[in-house]
């Protein structure tokens, strides 16, 4: 039969009711399936709960969003915001064939925003042998009943999530990928945390404008480099409150900051806690 002719057909389809707590703690999915899709796969709603990870295995289709319409080819991951207007479906002259789940859970749709899938929802460059296998495992899992199967369904969207952003950051040009470019600032920031630093400076090292750094920076560790700077000094400062006996005073002095008083509302602004409470509740759970 031409596929134009084929009609849709659900391989898999199966659905799940995860308790509160599990929903309140975990990533959770309540549906996911196997579909052959034909010409007549097509999926339009203005609101919905959850988001949708659809794996293109073969054929191809299309996701529309914000009225911006994106193609999905084989081996493609594309991620749908449910909660927005949105539509999926196949390709009329070669429908795809496809996994896919629908998953809510803590934080997720910051996860989104942060994967920037309202603008950008293919992600073109996972690893498609690894990915299509977590699909199976989830569906394998929703039908396990032992009590452990929630947990290990977070662990495998967790996992789906984590290749989503590993495609997002392949899908950069060459020269725009971010970790290669920035590795003699991150290693100068990590061997030498006790310094004081400048971004122009820490630009200049990798041969780019200040805030073209700031900017890749920003994209690669969610957060500025001074910031990235204070918070390895204050993992440092951690090891030496638990490893040794040395004064708060000196502590602060060994991992960058001049002012005990300022190294410690920064502690604080970053764990909660004064330096000596931290030191206090680690060295009591040692």
């Amino acid at each position: 039969m031409p596929s134009r002719a084929r009609k849709t057909r659900l391989v898999v389809s199966l659905f799940a009711t995860p308790s509160p707590l599990h929903e309140e703690i975990f990533y959770t999915v309540v549906r996911a399936g196997h579909i052959v899709g034909g010409a007549d796969h097509h999926i339009r709603r203005d609101h919905y709960p959850g988001h949708e990870l659809i794996l293109c295995l073969r054929g191809r289709g299309r996701v529309t969003l914000q009225g911006r319409r994106h193609a999905v080819g084989p081996g493609q991951l594309a991620w749908v915001p449910c909660h927005r207007p949105h539509e999926h479906g196949a390709d009329p002259r070669d429908p795809w064939e496809l996994y896919w789940v629908r998953m809510d859970g803590p934080r997720l749709t910051r996860v989104a925003e942060a994967l920037e899938v309202e603008s950008s929802p293919v992600f073109v460059e996972c690893d498609f042998e690894t990915t299509a296998a977590t699909y199976r495992e989830i569906f394998q899992l929703m039908e396990d009943p032992r009590p452990e199967t929630p947990a290990l369904i977070h662990a495998a969207a967790a996992r789906l999530i984590a290749s989503a952003f590993a495609s997002r950051q392949r899908q950069q040009p060459a020269e725009h990928q971010s970790p290669p470019l920035l590795e003699r600032a991150i290693e100068r920031m990590k061997l030498s945390y006790f310094q004081k630093h400048r971004v122009a400076d820490l630009a200049a090292l990798c041969g780019m404008s200040e805030s073209h750094f700031t900017r890749l920076f920003r994209a690669a560790f969610g957060t500025t480099p001074i910031d990235w700077l204070r918070r390895e000094r204050i993992s440092q400062a951690k090891r030496r409150l638990v490893e040794t006996r040395d004064a708060i005073k000196e502590i602060a002095e060994q991992v960058g900051y001049g002012d005990r008083y300022f190294f410690s509302k920064d502690f604080k602004g970053f764990t909660g806690m004064t330096p000596r409470q931290y030191r206090e509740r680690e060295q009591a759970g040692a």
